[in-house]
């Protein structure tokens, strides 16, 4: 259950709220590629501007490290959002972020109307959490709304120190969805409960794996981190990705699944080539078997099979990280297969951001899973039962 303040509960009509958002959106040559972030920030933004607060946006965007990159500002964003509100967002262009354009715009705000601050990183001291800068942010607005779960497991000044020197502070829509979803997948699931895990390491989620053993009914292990259980398992796995220093640990968690009763699911057979690239020739085999020289590049089609197999029945799913390197058309049937299989179920189905976010968006499957995490580091250290310090920095109910 959340039990922080939410947007509902704010009285902000003639108030200055400073809304940290996640626009970190990608561009190409000062264009916006994927504006996602940007259109899942806009149902609180709306609403405070319904509310006739005076409604000022702020976000980083990119690793400026604290120097002004011009590359990086944030002008093409407030174009976007002025597009998607309908309304002009007016862009402070400060380099040092709170600055004079910043103040001025701040200063003649009406009710309802909408600013965006230069990309907070353009400052060295939002990443330290600096207390100057998190006193400068708040200076501007009487409310702070954390809206950016993709940055809340970082105390940046933005996220967390801001929160200190304002009267009042709340989630966001965007922030509230994210925290209940994953919250109550994983307190008070639907069962059965399956979570699919994939991605290139298994010390990416070493604590993820070791939480949901203590969760779940089934676990799914595929993508560059199954080849490290392969191995635990005695299997032979030629040139994939092999962490040697966390064999020990694939060998416990093998051990911890069979104690808790939990089904836990090997690729049993592989796609393996000699070169990392699409075109490459590939042929399949079983998974511990993979010859010195190839390297696996996707789960084959009879870990397809009980991949989906599994998921058949489940009432809630979370799945993190791709089954094979999805990017190369080539080696992107398991990620495909498993996207699909989630898009047919009965059940909250939840994609913890990251690779697999963009898999199921990139397939067109992301319409038909119940949600979509807009952080992955973010929604991993959720599930791995951490307190983000951005919640954590919110006021209580």
């Amino acid at each position: 259950m959340l039990r922080k303040k939410t947007v509902d509960q704010l009285q902000v009509k003639g108030k200055k709220v400073l809304v940290r958002c996640d626009f970190n959106v990608p561009l190409k040559d000062g264009v916006i590629t994927d504006d996602n972030r940007i259109t899942a920030a806009l149902p609180t933004i709306q609403k405070l501007i319904d509310e006739g607060a005076k409604v000022i946006l702020c976000s980083h965007m990119g690793k400026p490290k604290g120097e002004v990159k011009p590359e990086l500002s944030l002008a093409p964003v407030a174009k976007r959002l002025s597009e998607l509100l309908g309304k002009e967002v007016v862009f402070a262009k400060d380099d040092t972020v709170v600055g004079e354009n910043a103040k001025t715009a701040a200063d003649n705000m009406q009710d309802g109307d909408v600013i965006l601050l230069e990309n907070t990183r353009f400052r060295k001291e939002e990443t330290k959490n600096e207390e100057n800068f998190s006193k400068e942010l708040a200076s501007l607005a009487e409310i702070f709304v954390n809206d950016a779960f993709g940055t809340s497991h970082r105390a940046h000044c933005s996220t967390v120190g801001v929160a200190a020197f304002v009267k009042e502070s709340a989630v966001g829509y965007l922030m509230q969805k994210e925290l209940e979803f994953l919250g109550n997948a994983v307190e008070n699931p639907v069962r059965p409960f399956v979570a699919v895990l994939g991605g290139s390491k298994v010390s990416d989620k070493i604590n993820v794996i070791n939480r949901l053993l203590e969760k779940v009914d089934t676990l799914i292990i595929g993508g560059g981190m199954a080849y490290t259980f392969a191995v635990a398992q005695g299997g032979h796995v030629g040139n994939s990705l092999l962490e040697e220093d966390k064999v020990e640990y694939a060998k416990e968690m093998i051990a911890k699944a069979k104690e808790k009763g939990v089904k836990l699911l090997l690729p049993v057979d592989t796609v393996i080539t000699q070169e990392f690239k699409n075109d490459s020739p590939a042929k399949t085999v079983p998974t511990g078997e993979i010859p010195d020289g190839w390297m696996g590049l996707d789960i084959g089609e009879a870990t397809r099979k009980l991949f989906t197999e599994a998921l058949q029945g489940a009432k809630t799913v979370i799945w993190n990280g791709p089954m094979g390197v999805f990017e190369f058309e080539n080696f992107a049937a398991g990620t495909k297969a498993v996207a699909e299989a989630m898009a047919n179920l009965d059940a909250t189905t939840i994609i913890g951001g990251g690779d697999s976010a963009a898999a199921v968006n990139q397939l067109g499957y992301g319409a038909r899973m119940t949600h979509i995490s807009t952080g992955g580091g973010a929604s991993l250290e959720f599930l791995e039962g951490k307190e983000l310090p951005g919640v954590a920095a919110v006021q209580d109910l």
